[in-house]
């Protein structure tokens, strides 16, 4: 396995940091970044392949300042790991658009902004290759509580899909990962979010909701450090896959959008088929 550089945002704690983890152990050098470099350089430590940087991906001159950094410190970036995050809980009616827009802002342009100052470097190689985390909820998103949080994803997975066919002839590949539940710092109190209460129509079954989410941090079956070693793999792979489907719950989340799709499909074919000009 060749020696590469890795970007990886969000590294300052979850799943970012077992990605710089096990890029360390495989012996790649990691430009770790964060919001809190001081954070990112105590969880990971020290070693001569390991750079540690500020990084709010909601700003533009955060992700140049840290590509520079980046190229700087080792002269190129090989894989770019798209992986800070944020989760704005509650309906949609009662989430506000300012709290809609921080989701955006967090998950969606964040990695949008990172990328952006990453291909002209990329570019440059001829080389490269972009993994952005999305989620199981950026396949299929059919159950509450998740509208602004699925609109990211949904809108990373397109764009991602689409720059895949832009930048392939740079010699730079894409993937898409959706993880299903792994037990990461999401769900905790300082990544989610929880719109407040507003609407009486949703009292009953807001409660509720509002616990599961809560009870399901830590308690999550997916084992991060297993994705990250996964992640290493994959990026190895020549060339690698457009899509990673990490988790068996993540790929039964797969098979049932499939199956509905199909369904959706043959129950209208007929009238879908007859709509060109005569």
């Amino acid at each position: 396995m060749s020696k590469n550089v890795w970007l990886i945002t969000g590294a300052g704690r979850g799943m970012g940091v077992e990605f710089a983890r096990a890029a360390l152990a495989s012996g790649h050098s990691v430009v770790a970044s964060g919001r809190d470099r001081e954070r990112v350089s105590k969880v990971l430590g020290t070693s001569s392949d390991l750079l540690a940087v500020t990084l709010d991906v909601t700003s533009a001159a955060d992700a140049e300042a840290a590509v520079r950094g980046a190229v700087d410190r080792f002269g190129r970036i090989d894989v770019l790991v798209n992986n800070a995050a944020s989760f704005y809980a509650g309906y949609f009616e009662e989430l506000t658009p300012e709290q809609i827009g921080q989701q955006l802002a967090a998950s969606l342009i964040g990695p949008m902004n990172v990328t952006r100052a990453v291909l002209p470097v990329m570019r440059k190689q001829r080389s490269g290759h972009i993994i952005s985390i999305s989620s199981s909820a950026g396949l299929a998103a059919g159950f509450e509580f998740v509208t602004a949080y699925a609109a990211s994803k949904f809108g990373l997975e397109g764009w991602m899909e689409s720059l895949r066919a832009e930048v392939a002839p740079f010699g730079i590949a894409t993937t898409i990962v959706n993880p299903g539940f792994f037990r990461t710092e999401l769900l905790t109190e300082q990544s989610t979010n929880y719109a407040e209460a507003s609407i009486g129509d949703y009292d009953e079954r807001r409660g509720p909701l509002v616990e599961y989410w809560k009870a399901q941090n830590g308690q999550q079956s997916g084992d991060p450090a297993k994705l990250a070693r996964a992640l290493v793999t994959i990026a190895s792979e020549k060339p690698p896959p457009h899509r990673f489907i990490a988790g068996a719950d993540a790929i039964a989340t797969a098979e049932r959008k499939i199956a509905d799709l199909e369904a959706q499909i043959e129950a209208r074919r007929q009238l879908s088929t007859s709509l060109a000009f005569d």
